[in-house]
């Protein structure tokens, strides 16, 4: 299998309680950031994520804590699209300290694409589905600076 699309990025001290463990509400956070810049890499044209070209709206997400992430901790976020529907895709996140295997948290967030002026569910056109299936697959986004 290919490598999925990964996300970097540093835990930051506000993001934690003060025992520096990470918040639960703001792994919904690091799902959202993480998301978007998978779209960025694996749409048509990077700004198709955030003109208007492929809108979405999230429906559901379901998060699933294994472990603690703690401040300062570099994340390696790793994604997918699991599912392709007519008007949906459900990404899922596997998040982890970066260069360990244990999984810290999972996330599986399922969006509806809308259209960017009436909000109604719209069909996912073909080239952005075949984009979402090869999913910007080995690619990576580096926000915390890890891997310089």
């Amino acid at each position: 299998m290919t490598k999925p699309f990964r996300y970097y990025l540093r835990v930051r001290y506000q993001e934690c309680d003060p025992q520096h463990v990470v918040f639960n509400a703001r792994y919904g956070d690091y799902a959202d950031l993480a998301c978007f810049e998978f779209m960025r890499a694996a749409l048509p044209r990077p700004q198709d994520a955030f003109d208007g070209t492929f809108e979405l709206q999230t429906v559901r997400q379901v998060v699933e804590w294994k472990a603690p992430a703690r401040f300062d901790d570099v994340i390696e976020i790793s994604i997918w699209a699991s599912r392709l529907g007519n008007t949906s895709v459900t990404l899922c996140c596997e998040l982890r300290r970066a260069g360990t295997a244990d999984v810290l948290a999972t996330i599986e967030t399922v969006y509806v694409h809308v259209d960017a002026h009436t909000w109604k569910k719209r069909t996912i056109a073909p080239e952005m589905r075949a984009a979402l299936e090869v999913g910007a697959a080995g690619k990576m986004t580096d926000h915390a600076g890890y891997l310089r």
